[in-house]
């Protein structure tokens, strides 16, 4: 199973998430940083539409590790919320269009 880790410690505001996310998933230049373009990458991930460095086979599920995730939760709880359902978002659009769900999130 696919998978990359970002740590909770390093997420602490908007621009070191986006700029983790960025650099993690392979993201293009042109990667708005912010939670819908974040949406909008992470849709096609079995699409090999260039938004993201990962391609999935149909029954893969990259995996989305968050160390250090009790950090996270308690220096920027928002940006924490904000992954979990837009991971949920992703999810859904793929379970709306007969996909599996492509993104996995735990928190270590």
């Amino acid at each position: 199973m696919p998978s990359i880790q970002l740590d909770g410690r390093q997420l602490t505001d908007w621009n070191k998430f986006h700029d983790a996310c960025k650099t993690a998933f392979g993201f293009p230049d042109f990667y708005g940083r912010n939670m819908d373009a974040w949406i909008d990458c992470l849709s096609g991930l079995r699409n090999d539409d260039g938004m993201s460095a990962y391609v999935l086979g149909e029954d893969e599920q990259l995996q989305i590790q968050i160390l250090n995730s009790d950090v996270l939760r308690r220096d920027a709880p928002e940006i924490l919320s904000a992954l979990e359902e837009c991971t949920a978002e992703v999810n859904l659009l793929c379970s709306e269009s007969g996909e599996k769900p492509a993104l996995g999130l735990v928190l270590r």
